[in-house]
């Protein structure tokens, strides 16, 4: 059997908010849309189910990543998860400037949560919150671009 990932679909207070925060980091809007109806109850098991996505890519066309705000029923809002809890965790990206990704992230007010790390002579990374308290993980390959 052929199985590939197609998408990390992530539920967000404010979609607009979320794809701002992401294509700034380079992601491209592949798609958008306002899904209902049987099919969209019967896919995600919710009864009346209404809710506004978008689909973004990135760069390289290997990622792709799903936003999806929920207009119906009303969204849940819960607590932030922590980086050791059970359930999904974070969301990944290799940039080729940490400094500089952290710079677009400072201006949609997400920083990151106990500085930034370096893992021998290998990578710098980070773990910040980005929109709706979604764990996003930042990693400079030193391999491929120097600090």
């Amino acid at each position: 059997m052929d199985i590939r990932l197609e998408n990390v679909g992530i539920a967000v207070r404010d979609i607009e908010e979320a794809v701002s925060f992401f294509t700034d980091l380079g992601l491209t809007v592949l798609g958008r849309d306002t899904v209902s109806g049987a099919w969209a109850d019967t896919a995600v098991g919710l009864d009346g189910n209404n809710a506004k996505i978008a689909m973004l890519q990135t760069p390289d066309g290997a990622g792709r990543l799903e936003l999806f705000e929920y207009l119906h029923p009303d969204a849940i809002e819960t607590e932030p998860t922590l980086p050791n809890e059970i359930g999904m965790h974070r969301v990944a990206f290799q940039v080729d400037d940490l400094d500089a990704a952290l710079a677009i992230a400072a201006r949609h007010g997400c920083e990151p949560l106990r500085g930034v790390a370096q893992y021998e002579d290998v990578y710098r990374l980070t773990y910040l919150r980005g929109p709706s308290g979604i764990i996003v993980m930042l990693a400079q390959d030193l391999r491929r671009n120097p600090a």
